[in-house]
């Protein structure tokens, strides 16, 4: 070999090596920050695949070996997931059938996977509660009701659904609610029912705020999030959504919302999934870091935090392949120049400052005055309570069939008679 090719061999050597080193380093110092904070994903699916594939019957499932999802508790553990935010989600098409007891199903699936592995995983209510458990080596579990139509637009079944945990609400999934438009409205895939918010969905935010729950903005028009910015007395979170700037999806987080929950001291947690991280099938962990750069650019790293959306999405990036690879990414920050301050801000710092000044709302004296029927009347709905909506205005329509046909019968025996 002549001494040029030998030289040059040697160089792409050394830099190789360079690179390795710098790369591990990265990982290292990931790695170190991770253990001193809290990482707290905002989004994660997994209840609904204990729905999708086990009906709930999670006595049939090991999470220590299941294979056909983005998480279980090897990839947790690798991930050093310090606190997640599970979903307790049911579809759209339950609205107004059977979504309030689908939603009880999915809270009842989390409490029951922190009863069957308790050595992994610490129910928890309150900021408090997931740092005792990250000091105790477990992943806090908090819930997050992922859609307004799991309310059956009722404020007491809000109030149950706090005491049973729910941390928060994301107003609406891909549908309209009777009091809140959904992000398809942007789209112009669906027509606006409410200018935004209607007078109860106006209600329904303050009335989280008495409660100390999280407004979740994920998955409404660009008008309810100014509208709820504005009326909110606490901070809000985006519990998995991305930079429209970056990827200009109706999903995401426009800059001048960006700049309004800075004033509002909330946060966006970051969503995985590649059609909101590249506005197409294929994306990679650096893709991902573009969304984080983005927003801590316009409004600042103290907004920012991580919300993955796995179980629940159908592609995620090269590099973030499952729950596992989370440290990936942040040590992908670190090589970008964030400093140690502002990827513990992104990993937990900003959601738990976010919680307690939540927290710190909560006062007494519940809203009992209920949505007016004529807003949620339908063929599947009482009208019990409702002075001025008699109960015969609810008869499901087969009903007032049956009883014709019962009335006809009746009147033909007799005349055979």
């Amino acid at each position: 070999m002549l001494p040029k090719e030998m030289l040059a061999l040697g160089l792409m050597l050394l830099m190789s090596n360079f690179a390795v080193t710098v790369a591990d380093e990265a990982l290292d110092r990931a790695l170190r920050l991770m253990s001193e904070t809290p990482l707290i994903d905002g989004h994660n699916d997994l209840p609904w695949q204990f729905r999708k594939q086990f009906n709930n019957q999670i006595s049939k499932v090991d999470l220590n070996t299941l294979s056909t999802t983005h998480t279980n508790i090897p990839k947790i553990k690798a991930g050093r997931l310090g606190a997640q935010f599970w979903s307790a989600y049911v579809p759209c098409d339950t609205q107004y059938k059977d979504a309030v007891r689908q939603t009880l199903e999915q809270i009842d699936v989390v409490h029951r996977m922190c009863n069957k592995y308790p050595e992994t995983f610490k129910f928890a209510y309150t900021a408090q509660d997931i740092l005792d458990a990250f000091h105790s080596n477990r992943t806090a579990s908090l819930i997050g009701v992922e859609g307004g139509h799991s309310l059956d637009s009722s404020l007491g079944t809000l109030r149950i659904m706090y005491d049973l945990g729910v941390r928060y609400l994301t107003l609406t999934h891909s549908c309209n609610t009777p009091w809140a438009d959904n992000w398809l409205v942007d789209t112009g895939s669906e027509p606006s029912e409410h200018n935004g918010l209607s007078p109860f969905g106006k209600q329904l935010i303050v009335e989280m705020n008495r409660l100390g729950m999280l407004i979740d903005l994920a998955h409404v028009t660009v008008t309810v999030m100014n509208q709820v910015l504005d009326i909110s007395k606490a901070p809000v979170i985006f519990s998995h959504s991305s930079a429209y700037s970056v990827c200009p999806h109706k999903r995401n987080v426009p800059d001048e919302v960006l700049k309004k929950v800075k004033e509002k001291r909330g946060i966006v947690m970051v969503n995985f999934y590649n059609d909101y991280v590249t506005c197409s099938e294929k994306a990679t962990l650096s893709d991902v870091a573009d969304h984080f750069d983005h927003i801590k650019k316009t409004a600042g790293a103290d907004i920012i935090g991580f919300g993955g959306d796995y179980d629940g999405v159908t592609r995620v990036p090269e590099g973030l392949e499952d729950v596992s690879k989370v440290p990936d990414l942040v040590a992908e920050l670190l090589r970008r120049g964030w400093t140690d301050q502002e990827v513990k801000m992104a990993l937990g710092e900003n959601l738990i400052r976010v919680l307690k000044e939540v927290e710190r709302h909560i006062h007494t004296s519940p809203d009992d005055v209920p949505i007016p029927y004529d807003e949620v009347q339908n063929g599947c709905r009482t009208s019990y309570g409702y002075a001025d909506a008699g109960n015969a205005a609810a008869v499901h329509p087969l009903s007032t069939l049956a009883l014709l046909l019962t009335v006809a019968l009746q009147a033909f025996f007799t005349f055979k008679a």
